[in-house]
């Protein structure tokens, strides 16, 4: 048994995941022969801590990740409660090469023309209410660095365009590696954000089944 995070949106009736393919995983080695017809077993309730209802409202909202650690906002961003929420919804995707952020690239460029959120997602000025932020940490790129390190220097808030992490304003989930998670959520508490639940909605949330 493995924690997967689904990455398709809650409205669709088929389930998507998102996953690196570990050559002698104890899943992937097997998952990733899988052929139409086979059977995978899944357990039958659906667990995470990345969810709406445990922020509070907001003006914006922050998706860092890492890795396979896209997945669930890959759900997140199809999801129109979404953006009934936040006027603004930026995610970051922090892989080591480029061919790591393929999916997350063409997922939310694609998003303009979804049937149920493509509208949505574009302003009446024509501007996206949408933004991903790429960096890398082992290839040349544009931005290049962890998360951690971006949102040490600033860097990340100069390429979305916005102020630092304000308690009154913007709301953070994280989801990647147990200690990129924790790293982030330390950073982001010095910003003055307090860690939310489902039983009591704060500032940011983290995914408690580590994932990439």
């Amino acid at each position: 048994m493995r924690a997967y995070s689904i990455a398709s949106p809650a409205w669709d009736d088929k389930l998507e995941f998102y996953s690196i393919k570990v050559e002698d995983g104890p899943l992937t080695s097997r998952l990733q022969k899988i052929e139409i017809g086979d059977t995978v077993l899944l357990g039958r309730k659906p667990v995470g801590t990345l969810v709406l209802d445990a922020l509070l409202p907001g003006k914006r909202l922050w998706m860092f990740s890492t890795g396979t650690g896209f997945a669930p906002f890959a759900s997140l961003v199809r999801d129109p409660e979404t953006y009934e929420r936040y006027d603004e919804v930026i995610v970051t995707h922090t892989c080591r090469e480029a061919g790591e952020l393929e999916y997350s690239t063409r997922l939310v460029n694609d998003l303009i023309n979804d049937p149920l959120v493509g509208e949505m997602v574009v302003r009446e000025d024509g501007s996206s209410r949408l933004k991903l932020i790429t960096s890398l940490t082992r290839e040349d790129h544009p931005i290049k660095g962890r998360i951690t390190t971006l949102l040490e220097t600033g860097e990340l808030f100069d390429a979305a365009g916005t102020a630092p992490l304000n308690p009154e304003t913007d709301r953070v989930m994280i989801c990647g590696s147990k200690d990129m998670i924790d790293d982030t959520a330390k950073l982001v508490e010095g910003f003055g954000l307090t860690e939310g639940s489902n039983s009591q909605p704060a500032e940011f949330v983290v995914e408690k089944s580590f994932v990439g």
